[in-house]
């Protein structure tokens, strides 16, 4: 059983940037896709960006592309999402997990995905 640990959330002025990080514990991050989603309150959890086990393939929902950037080392088993350019609608808590998405992914489902970290909070001021 993988277990997901994310940090590097905070309090960030618009325009401002963050740097999120997940460490997971267990199997080797090679074999399965590594996926950020975020909850807003009041709203549902969404896919942000996912990339696979090998890490050649990425997805970014159209909302963060240009501006966020998705990567792993798997040999430290550590996956970051680097988070540019950010906007008071970016402000939400962050979930990494761990699935087994099919790319070229169009949408990303919270179904494909089994194991979650706790999260983390990405406030975005104005």
């Amino acid at each position: 059983q993988v277990q997901l640990v994310e940090s590097g959330g905070g309090l960030v002025q618009a325009g401002g940037s963050l740097r999120l990080s997940c460490a997971a514990s267990g199997r080797t991050l090679s074999s399965y896709a590594m996926g950020w989603f975020r909850q807003a309150p009041g709203k549902e959890r969404e896919g942000v960006s996912c990339i696979s086990g090998s890490g050649g393939s990425t997805y970014y929902a159209d909302s963060v592309k240009g501006r966020f950037t998705i990567s792993k080392d798997n040999a430290k088993k550590m996956v970051y999402l680097e988070m540019n350019g950010l906007k008071p609608e970016d402000t939400a808590v962050y979930y990494c997990a761990t699935g087994w998405p099919r790319f070229p992914i169009s949408k990303l489902e919270r179904s494909d995905f089994a194991a979650w970290g706790q999260g983390t909070q990405v406030t975005v001021s104005s």
